[in-house]
């Protein structure tokens, strides 16, 4: 087998499994584990799969601009909001985090409720502006353009000082074994802090970023206590994560 047909396969049996080992594509392909391995290394340089140790796991696409996320899957992410919002207790205090989906959450906040939101989102800020009884707390720091949040040591100090009842977290990607992960470092330090700052921790999550990873780490899952993500998931998918001991919303 060319090492192109044998790097093909090696993709293909990642896309249906979601993992491979390399130990067991060694059987499969019939090469030694060290050809497997430096097939992974290099696949893992072209940004074309996640090695680890053992194995390999599937990458996140880099993700489109914020704007251009917007128009994505509207309806999943407003379902995934609504959910979530009946999470919400009167006068609560919420850390809303940056991303499309937590956005949903700002927007659709029931015009009765009070609470206090705080966030380092510009987009959240303003649409909360708005709302006639939400108080609104904005952490400043360096602006991350591709998704219009406030990030660095500055945004990462002031949620340490925080202690909120809840927060709702935008998800770059999620996987049971890796746990959190993002696309930017400074953001998944921000991400670290924000996790680090409430009680409850809701990730936010559509179907689409479930079990696949991204280049920087948040966190394992434990930092989590629930997962809200599409009706569509299909069970089994979720048993991994429930066993982790998420409580599991489907929007």
């Amino acid at each position: 087998m060319l090492t192109a047909e044998r790097r093909r396969s090696i993709l293909q049996a990642l896309q249906q499994e979601g993992k491979v080992y390399a130990s067991e594509l060694s059987r499969l392909l019939q090469v030694s584990e060290d050809t497997i391995r430096r097939d992974l290394r290099e696949l893992d340089a072209a940004g074309a799969l996640l090695r680890v140790h053992g194995g390999a796991l599937l990458r996140s696409p880099t993700p489109a601009s914020f704007i251009e996320r917007q128009r994505q899957e509207p309806g999943a992410k407003i379902a995934i909001a609504l959910a979530a919002i009946s999470l919400i207790r009167q006068d609560q205090i919420i850390i809303l985090d940056g991303g499309t989906t937590p956005l949903q959450v700002a927007e659709h906040l029931p015009t009765n409720l009070h609470v206090t939101v705080i966030t380092h989102s510009l987009p959240v800020a303003l649409a909360l502006a708005k709302h006639p009884m939400v108080e609104i707390i904005l952490i400043g720091g360096r602006l991350y353009k591709h998704e219009l949040v406030a990030v660095g040591s500055e945004t990462v100090e002031a949620f340490r000082h925080i202690r909120a009842d809840i927060c709702f977290l935008g998800i770059g990607s999620l996987h049971p074994a890796i746990g959190i992960s993002t696309f930017d470092p400074e953001e998944a330090s921000v991400k670290r802090a924000i996790i680090a700052s409430a009680t409850e921790v809701v990730a936010l999550t559509p179907a689409e970023k479930l079990n696949l990873t991204a280049p920087y780490i948040v966190g394992p899952l434990s930092g989590l206590t629930h997962l809200v993500t599409e009706r569509s998931v299909p069970k089994e998918v979720l048993i991994p994560y429930r066993a982790l001991g998420l409580t599991i919303m489907s929007a």
